[in-house]
């Protein structure tokens, strides 16, 4: 029961952050979305780096997430004109650069790790900006992002628990059911139903469409950090969220259904 209450209490508080974020002002937004970035890629760089001959630069590492995120935000707001990524870009080569110097054990898979966090976790945040900026400042269309996910996660827990006997992907998440996948894509059509009540300028069916993108990437998202988890042999990216995790395990399905929802959407308003 303790268990049952920190685990609501925490998540109570995370859902409250992340819509309040959202919601009160693109530069809240930006404030904690960067925040949680730089957070994520720490969290990823203190599993990887537990593994023998390999050490990143946590801070540099972070720096760069970082600064990828803002001059995303940037770009995508229109708020500067000038070539923002030209700074990210020299941080990112002088990064790898200075792996001739420090004399470590493996640079190879240091470049390696370095460069995987960068594009399965900075990167994916960074399209965030460009999801909220699509139209306009639209905070409501990446609401619905992350409210779909979080339905379909429920459903699809709900569904598993009472209905699970088909093991979705055994090997690498032995919980998670077929019947669980279905019921979260069901409950997710649910979610882009309302959606599509609140926000008018993009039809039912492509809702439909939006919310079945989020349920099957937002899926492989959460296998991905799995495989991730497991083979690294942790259970959880971090401690942050009590009874929840890491800010990495709760933004697991976000990474790669940002980026399928980011084209879909581009396709969407051309």
């Amino acid at each position: 029961m303790n268990n049952f209450v920190k685990r609501t209490l925490s998540g109570a508080v995370f859902v409250t952050l992340v819509v309040g974020s959202i919601l009160l002002s693109q530069f809240t937004f930006l404030a904690f979305f960067a925040l949680v970035c730089g957070w994520a890629v720490f969290e990823f760089h203190k599993i990887t780096n537990q593994q023998t001959e390999i050490k990143i630069n946590v801070l540099l590492a972070i720096s760069c997430a970082v600064l990828l995120f803002t001059s995303s935000f940037f770009k995508a707001s229109g708020i500067v004109d000038f070539p923002v990524f030209s700074l990210y870009g020299l941080f990112f080569i002088l990064t790898i650069i200075s792996e001739l110097y420090v004399r470590k054990m493996n640079p190879i898979h240091n470049w390696a790790y370095f460069i995987l966090g960068q594009v399965f976790i900075a990167l994916p945040f960074s399209l965030l900006n460009y999801i909220i900026f699509i139209k306009g400042f639209q905070p409501l269309i990446l609401l619905a992002v992350f409210a779909t996910i979080w339905v379909n996660d429920t459903g699809a827990y709900v569904v598993g628990v009472t209905f699970g006997k088909h093991r979705l992907f055994e090997r690498i998440s032995p919980k998670k059911s077929w019947e669980g996948f279905f019921g979260g894509a069901f409950f997710a059509l649910i979610s882009g139903y309302v959606f599509s009540l609140i926000i008018k300028d993009i039809s039912l069916i492509n809702w439909l469409i939006f919310s079945e993108i989020i349920v099957i990437f937002g899926t492989f998202g959460d296998l991905i950090e799995s495989l991730l988890k497991r083979t690294l042999d942790v259970k959880d990216s971090g401690n942050v969220i009590p009874g929840h995790g890491g800010l990495l395990d709760r933004f697991d399905s976000m990474l790669l259904a940002a980026p399928a929802i980011y084209l879909f959407l581009t396709v969407l308003f051309g």
